[in-house]
């Protein structure tokens, strides 16, 4: 039994090593890989981009719902003054807001129906004025607004709304 001792720490000790290094580095390569997707894809750099209607079709990575309406922004707080104003226009249905962070935490979303929303959203450390803005855990990461839009005028319309959205750097 003595000789199964040594073998038996380093398989756990390898276990273990190689279990937290997928919980910790994972995350980040794949939020990674993501916003590299969503570059190639043309989605804009602190600016909402609005993709086409869900379809098989138009289905790439994860099973969206064709029932909503997507409007991405990629942001990098890293630059200038590592700061976000991110509006939500009205729309009369559900709508959400979600921030995602470099590790792909959903770290806030607002919901909302028929209501307007503007947050500011700013780099992690950094010294700031404003207690309702939102500290982002990491410097980079997407906006993610979902708007509920199940028939085609009524993404027409959605597409109308998201013209008053807006992701800019302050």
């Amino acid at each position: 039994m003595r000789g199964w001792t040594a073998p038996l720490i380093v398989v756990f000790v390898t276990a273990f090593a190689a279990h937290w290094a997928t919980l910790t580095y994972a995350p980040n390569v794949i939020m990674d890989r993501a916003l590299a997707v969503l570059r190639d894809r043309g989605v804009a750099l602190h600016a909402f981009t609005t993709p086409q209607r869900i379809t098989p079709q138009t289905q790439a990575v994860v099973r969206s719902s064709p029932d909503l309406f997507y409007s991405l922004c990629r942001y990098d707080l890293s630059q200038h003054e590592g700061t976000l104003k991110v509006t939500m226009s009205e729309w009369p249905d559900y709508q959400s807001l979600s921030f995602f962070d470099g590790s792909t935490n959903n770290f806030a979303t607002y919901r909302g129906t028929g209501k307007s929303i503007t947050v500011r959203l700013v780099r992690p450390n950094l010294e700031y004025l404003d207690p309702k803005a939102v500290v982002s855990p990491t410097n980079r990461g997407a906006v993610l607004i979902r708007r509920l839009a199940p028939t085609q005028e009524a993404f027409d319309a959605a597409i109308e709304a998201a013209r008053g959205d807006s992701c800019d750097r302050l």
